[in-house]
């Protein structure tokens, strides 16, 4: 059996390894390329997958919970979250 301290060691050498690397090279990186972009565009293609995954086939707990209920909450969250009210208090609208 590998020691819990073995693991975590490994894993924080993985972590911090691909955050030291991303700080070098954060400054080569150009935020308006095409690259950027697509990768921009996978990500929230990858979280929109996952959450349509968590709505229509949950796990757990939520499975207990109808569809049309698990429908409903998504759109009073995207209602709410869309609403003036919420657009004005966010922190991005005051700067």
């Amino acid at each position: 059996m590998v020691e819990p301290w073995l693991l975590v060691l490994a894993s924080s050498a993985g972590t911090y390894l691909w955050r030291g690397l991303g700080v070098a090279l954060s400054g080569r990186i150009r935020v308006e390329s095409e690259l950027f972009d697509w990768i921009t565009c996978v990500a929230y293609a990858m979280v929109a997958g996952l959450i349509t995954r968590i709505i229509v086939m949950p796990t757990g707990m939520l499975a207990a919970s109808l569809l049309p209920d698990r429908l409903a909450a998504c759109a009073l969250a995207l209602a709410a979250y869309t609403s003036p009210a919420a657009i004005r208090s966010s922190p991005s609208a005051s700067g």
